[in-house]
């Protein structure tokens, strides 16, 4: 994944990224960090593939992004697993069919399709809500569903948008080793966070996003020396 000089815009407002320039190795793992209002939704946003840059050259898996058709994107977005913070679950399909999203689409065995996701929802803590619909479901509870349909297909890229902001202490950190599982099989991580103890606790490098000269965000890596400063 290749970010070079890339811009962000809404409509003719000002730029909310700018000559943001980054490359992530596949297998890495990075915390994303910034005050609120920094641009952290808006990177994730080009990262998997909602927005395409007002400017600058983004590659993800070997392609252009400027020059993939909209027919192709659809394949694309299938590589990446997204844990959004506002969890986008389907309020009509019970917590264990919208885990099971991802692996219908993608034309997963049925016979072996409900052991899986049920495994993945017991270890979460859930294993006794498979009924349950998002609407009859806490915040912390909702946020596990969607971590669980972010990871069960295996992602290329797991993107986390405040993956713990709602669970307590115990379980967060449970979800966060089930990310590191995930890295170690080759899963390339990006978890943008307000939390400031999960760098410390975890120990991957960080990304952060930083106000530019000028107006708009620009993006400093740290740790490892997997991403260049941006210019």
């Amino acid at each position: 994944m290749r970010f070079e000089n890339v811009g962000l815009r809404y409509g003719n407002g000002p730029e909310i990224l700018r000559d943001v320039s980054l490359s992530l190795t596949r297998g890495s793992y990075h915390f994303l960090l910034g005050p609120s209002g920094a641009g952290k939704s808006s990177l994730l946003s080009l990262l998997y593939l909602a927005r395409r840059p007002t400017r600058g050259l983004i590659e993800m898996f070997g392609h252009n992004i400027g020059s993939v058709e909209r027919a192709g994107m659809p394949a694309l977005r299938r590589q990446i697993g997204v844990v959004f913070q506002d969890y986008h679950l389907l309020d009509h399909l019970s917590a264990l069919d919208n885990v099971a999203l991802p692996l219908r689409v993608t034309g997963s065995d049925r016979g072996k399709l409900r052991d899986h996701v049920v495994e993945l929802l017991e270890w979460v803590g859930l294993g006794d809500k498979l009924d349950a619909r998002p609407p009859m479901l806490s915040g912390g509870e909702k946020q596990r569903v969607a971590v669980a349909r972010a990871v069960i297909a295996r992602p290329k890229l797991l993107l986390a948008d405040e993956p713990t902001g709602n669970l307590d202490d115990a379980i967060g950190d449970r979800l966060m080793r089930l990310f590191d599982e995930l890295n170690r099989l080759g899963t390339t991580m990006v978890v943008a966070t307000h939390n400031t103890s999960l760098p410390l606790r975890f120990r991957h490098p960080v990304l952060r996003l930083v106000a530019g000269e000028g107006g708009g965000t620009t993006l400093s890596g740290a740790g490892g020396g997997h991403v260049p400063t941006a210019s």
